[in-house]
């Protein structure tokens, strides 16, 4: 089993920057890759970013060049480093840890972005 718990959400105005967190308990070591989801209202759930366990990283195209995602092993933690935001960008926003045949989803964390 693994647990979630994001954090980071927010209301931020257009151009703004806010980084989303994500930090994992339980059977961390069966992780084999991290992602973030967002889902928006009316809209499907979709891929915003992912982190392999071996360092790789994949964005959406939506997001490439102002989304980051990075991890703190040490702190067993993925961050979503959100740059450039755009009224778009808003969601809820869903961290996924990937382990071999399941994936544990957080709770999700709002991001508003509006002026």
């Amino acid at each position: 089993q693994v647990q979630l718990v994001e954090s980071g959400g927010g209301l931020v105005q257009p151009g703004g920057s806010l980084r989303l967190s994500c930090a994992a308990s339980g059977s961390i070591s069966s992780i084999y890759a991290t992602a973030w989801y967002r889902q928006a209202p009316g809209n499907e759930r979709e891929l915003v970013a992912e982190i392999i366990t071996g360092g790789g990283t994949n964005y959406a195209d939506s997001v490439k060049g102002r989304f980051t995602i990075s991890r703190d092993n040490a702190k067993n933690t993925v961050y979503l480093q959100m740059n450039s935001l755009k009224p778009e960008d808003a969601a809820v926003y869903y961290c996924v840890a990937r382990v071999l045949f399941s994936n544990y989803w957080g709770q999700g964390t709002q991001v508003t972005v509006s002026s």
